[in-house]
């Protein structure tokens, strides 16, 4: 493991974690398909779907706490709705990333690629009469349920399940933007608490990689939520759409 490799994880990491900062994701549906092809591109070492999956939870867990940092005093995170989809998917990515472990890597794959194509589909559906900042409502048990499911099937990947969460949140929960991209960085939070923990107790992380991410992570992620603060709630949704359209494209056409 020489310089150069923790180099690349470190670019890697602060790219993802300020986009993760910035548009409310997590950062795993932009650095899983650049942590298992770009260090071998560049002549680096390469990582197993398993070790970007284990490195990747870790990443989440610290790129989504500087997030909820920055946004503490926005007036944005919703408690009752963190609570309720936030202790689910806690439970769903515990679960999830264990299993993670005995899934080949094409199938860790093909989850990702699947939850892409679903987390673009979501985020076309028009809008219409999304409510207003301030004005929030939602059914808890769905709620839960949905978290539940994103849980389980994200912590495989050792994602928190941010770039399904939020698409999901806006188009089925109706949620206003703002609160959303809050509100999905405390819930990915607990969710990557969940998919670490798996990681961890299946041996799927490296330490020295995970802690080159973490500190990216720190790092980058604040500055991202800060200029998401400050940028048109459209154009932070269009930036959502076309990150996750790239990956999506990307990784099917690795896997077909």
């Amino acid at each position: 493991m020489d310089f150069a490799f923790l180099i690349t994880l470190f670019i890697i990491g602060c790219i993802g974690s300020f986009l993760s900062g910035m548009v409310g994701i997590g950062g795993s549906v932009i650095n899983y398909p650049m942590l298992l092809y770009i260090p071998p591109l560049i002549g680096v070492m390469a990582l197993s779907a398993h070790e970007v999956s284990g490195i990747g939870a870790i990443q989440v867990l610290f790129s989504t706490l500087g997030g909820v940092l920055a946004y503490r005093k926005s007036g944005f995170l919703h408690r009752s709705l963190i609570l309720y989809m936030g202790s689910s998917i806690l439970a769903g990515s515990l679960l999830g990333s264990y299993v993670s472990h005995f899934m080949p890597e094409n199938g860790m794959n093909l989850v990702y690629g699947l939850l892409a194509i679903v987390a673009v589909i979501l985020m076309l559906i028009p809008k219409k009469g999304q409510r207003a900042e301030g004005e929030v409502t939602f059914h808890k048990g769905l709620a839960s349920g949905i978290a539940f499911v994103i849980g389980s099937v994200s912590g495989v990947l050792g994602a928190g399940g941010a770039f399904i969460l939020v698409p999901v949140m806006l188009s089925i929960l109706k949620i206003p933007v703002r609160m959303t991209i809050a509100s999905s960085l405390a819930i990915t939070f607990l969710s990557a608490i969940g998919a670490s923990t798996g990681k961890i107790l299946t041996g799927q992380v490296m330490l020295l990689p995970a802690v080159v991410l973490m500190v990216a992570s720190l790092a980058a992620a604040p500055i991202g939520a800060k200029v998401g603060q400050k940028i048109n709630a459209v154009y932070l949704q269009w930036a959502l759409a076309v990150m996750i359209t790239a990956t999506a494209v990307k990784i099917w056409l690795d896997i077909l």
